[in-house]
C-alpha cells in the first residue's frame, strides 16, 4: 500500500452527519468514482471519532489483493479541548510511516491553523503535504462508523512538485471494547491543475484491525 495513501489514513474532521444513502452509494459506486465527489470542504474543523475510538491501539493493514504485505503499527485516539474524540494525527502518521519507510521518515509535523493539513518530512530533501479539501461523516447503527475523505498531496523535492488527489472511504465497526474492525477503499486522482473533473487512475481496498494496546 503507497504511502501516501496510508497516511491518508491516519491523517484523516467531520461535517454533521447526513443521510446514509450518499456515503453508502459512494461505496457501490467503487473503484468507478469521479472528481467533483459529494464532499463538503471541512474548513479547519477536525474528523470526530465515536467515543469507542478513545485510547492506544495496535493497528493491522492489511491489501485485500495480497500485493502488499501486511504492516503494524500503533495509533491513537484522544480527546480535543472540547473533549471530542480526534486522531492523534502526528503520532500515528508518524507511525505507519516507519512501519512502512523506517529511516525514510524524518518526521510529520502538524499545521498549528489547520488540523486538516500535515507535513511529513523524508529523506532525500523530499517532504509530502497533505491536505483533506473534502469530507463527509456519518455514525451508522450498531455502532458503525463511516468516513469519506479527498486529501490533496504535493510531494516536494528536486524537480517540480508532483500533485495528486486521493480519496479514502472507511467504514470501522465496533465489535467489543477492545476491537474495531474496518474496510477501507482508495482511489487516487490527477492533479487539480487537470481539470475539476476526474476520473480514478488507481484503486485500492483492504482492512484495518485495530486491537487495544494493553
Amino acid at each position: 500500500m503507497p504511502l501516501a495513501l496510508i497516511l491518508l489514513v491516519l491523517l484523516s474532521g467531520s461535517l454533521p452527519a447526513v443521510a446514509a444513502s450518499t456515503l453508502e452509494q459512494r461505496l457501490e459506486n467503487w473503484p468507478q468514482w469521479s472528481l467533483p465527489a459529494p464532499l463538503p470542504r471541512p474548513g479547519r474543523r477536525d474528523l470526530i471519532y465515536p467515543a469507542w475510538f478513545e485510547g492506544d491501539w495496535r493497528a493491522t493493514s492489511r491489501d485485500l489483493s495480497g500485493a502488499e504485505p501486511e504492516i503494524q503499527y500503533a495509533v491513537r485516539f484522544v480527546k480535543d479541548d472540547a473533549g471530542r474524540i480526534v486522531g492523534d494525527r502526528a503520532f500515528n502518521a508518524g507511525s505507519v510511516g516507519r512501519a512502512l519507510l523506517g529511516d525514510q521518515l524524518q518526521r510529520v509535523r502538524n499545521d498549528p491553523q489547520n488540523p486538516n493539513r500535515q507535513l511529513a518530512d523524508l529523506s532525500g530533501d523530499q517532504s509530502l503535504e497533505s491536505t483533506v479539501i473534502g469530507r463527509r461523516s456519518e455514525q451508522q447503527p450498531q455502532e458503525q462508523f463511516l468516513a469519506d475523505e479527498l486529501s490533496l498531496q504535493v510531494l516536494h523535492g528536486p524537480g517540480d512538485p508532483r500533485v495528486s488527489q486521493v480519496e479514502t472511504l472507511s467504514r470501522y465497526a465496533r465489535i467489543d471494547a477492545d476491537r474495531i474492525e474496518a474496510s477501507q477503499w482508495q482511489v487516487s486522482y490527477g492533479s487539480p491543475a487537470d481539470g475539476l473533473r476526474a476520473e480514478a487512475q488507481r484503486s485500492w481496498s483492504g482492512t484495518l484491525l485495530l486491537e487495544r494496546h494493553p
